[in-house]
């Protein structure tokens, strides 16, 4: 317990201090020309309140990540406390709030143009191919458990029979394709309405739910499993399959959302859009993501507690078939009983549509910049959506939740990479200090260049030592690459 409450304390306590210090770093200022009102066009660039672009915000980057990535994460160990709180910290809500403000004083621009701006053409054209297919990765993994969810809730005979099994062995009923077919539609209509139609309107409510439905998991890890949530001790990997599971890179995939995403910064853009002066920033995008990490921390640590220890967990895991979604909700009915329950397996649907709406929407405005076409026409945006949501059902369709999450994991945070390395450029340019970025910057490039070597989705090698090895010199390799472009961007205009 007394590992968690201090690492608890240290998220609560940064966002008054690194949070400012990092404000005062990017010179944020009391100015209220902001993208809302100099680019205001009623659908995506509409000014609104602060309260609510916090809680929009949160619940854009949220998602199923820091539930379902902090419970599968916590199945490591207590090093998962660390990651979560020193990857918040220095880590993600750097990288959050930080980009935010880029965009924020770019004119709300999307993410793969920012990393243009700064990192050259070459990279802008990778980054706008990479970002969609993550988007669109996103949106539909954030489609079919929400689907499975609500599935998994309904009892019904007539519909709950097999459909067809798909190439990954996933099989669908018939319920489950009504339901997906059912989130879809909302999809389509959330997002093609200006923005204060229904996310404006919704989001907040939903962003209030995750934040009681986390207050209740922690009023019970309080009152009744708190001495079960054991303390870390050292860098022990306690993973049942440790061998194929080593903690660098895979904890660090694994715990995304809850510690750093790549995903936040495509979802800044649509927040640097919506407010209302730049003070905002550090509550909306920093607070934002300590939020999220404090959330992440709360379930790595009733994981870990409800099933009396890690090595309880791994077995929960493992009797489960790795379905996140199932220990969420024995979780939730044996701590909060059976009625509050259904609130919280509402609030996981919730946070994991409410971010795939957002995802296909940063699809919509990604694909939009590439291609010069207006939004303000209702046509344009169809024409935008409807590919981008065909190949989103694909994907579904096509593989299995397990491989869907791990390549999500992966190109998650290989997209954060691109940030850091263009937060850096900013930083550098700007005359400021890039060892705030520079770090991890170098930390997440080695975690996604040895996750290429290491992980069984990928090469898989056996040879440990020679899989390092490769993600090293991929990382020199990288990193010689991306500082050129740091130290020779400095005349151009920021």
């Amino acid at each position: 317990m007394i590992t968690f409450l201090i690492c608890l304390a240290l998220l609560v306590v940064a966002y008054f201090t690194y949070g400012k210090f990092l404000c005062n770093v990017a010179g944020v200022r009391n100015t209220t020309e902001v993208p809302s009102k100099t680019m205001y066009d009623g659908v995506d660039y509409i000014p609104m309140p602060r309260w609510k672009t916090f809680l929009i915000q949160l619940l854009n980057i949220a998602g199923l990540g820091p539930i379902f990535g902090a419970l599968l994460g916590a199945a490591y160990g207590p090093v998962a406390f660390v990651w979560i709180t020193l990857g918040g910290i220095f880590f993600g809500a750097m990288h959050d709030l930080l980009s935010g403000i880029i965009s924020l004083r770019n004119g709300g621009l999307s993410l793969p143009e920012i990393v243009g701006k700064y990192l050259g053409g070459g990279t802008k054209v990778v980054m706008r191919y990479f970002s969609v297919f993550l988007m669109i990765l996103v949106g539909s993994v954030f489609m079919s458990q929400p689907a499975e969810l609500i599935a998994e809730r309904i009892t019904s005979p007539a519909l709950d029979v097999p459909a067809f099994v798909s190439m990954g062995g996933h099989s669908f009923s018939w319920l489950l394709l009504i339901v997906l077919g059912v989130i879809l539609v909302y999809y389509v209509v959330a997002t093609l309405l200006p923005i204060d139609k229904i996310i404006g309107k919704v989001y907040p409510v939903f962003g209030g739910l995750l934040l009681f439905m986390a207050a209740g998991i922690l009023l019970a890890l309080f009152t009744t499993y708190g001495a079960n949530i054991p303390e870390f001790t050292g860098f022990k990997n306690m993973h049942a399959a440790a061998d194929k599971m080593p903690l660098v890179p895979m904890l660090f995939t694994t715990i995304a959302c809850g510690a750093i995403s790549g995903f936040h910064a495509t979802q800044s853009p649509l927040m640097a859009r919506c407010m209302r002066n730049e003070n905002e920033s550090r509550s909306v995008f920093y607070g934002a993501m300590i939020s999220e990490s404090i959330i992440a921390l709360i379930w790595a640590a009733i994981g870990m507690a409800f099933w009396g220890g890690v090595e309880g967990l791994n077995g929960a895991i493992a009797q489960y078939g790795g379905k996140a979604s199932i220990l969420v909700d024995k979780i939730a009915t044996a701590t909060l009983g059976e009625f509050l329950a259904y609130f919280v397996v509402f609030g996981v649907v919730a946070c994991a549509i409410t971010s795939g709406d957002t995802a296909f929407r940063s699809a919509r405005l990604i694909v939009a910049d590439m291609a010069n076409i207006e939004q303000k026409s209702i046509r344009n945006r169809l024409l935008v959506c409807f590919p981008i949501f065909a190949l989103g059902l694909t994907i579904i369709l096509l593989l299995p939740f397990g491989t869907m999450w791990s390549y999500f994991a992966w190109a998650n945070q290989t997209l954060s990479v691109f940030t850091l390395w263009t937060i850096t450029v900013w930083l550098h340019h700007k005359g400021k200090n890039i060892w705030i970025s520079l770090v991890p910057a170098l930390v997440m490039t080695y975690v996604c260049s040895s996750y290429i070597f290491v992980s069984p989705l990928m090469f898989g090698m056996a040879n440990r030592t020679v899989a390092y090895l490769l993600g090293a010199l991929l990382t020199i390799a990288i990193s010689a690459f991306m500082l050129h472009k740091v130290f020779n961007y400095g005349k151009k205009s920021a």
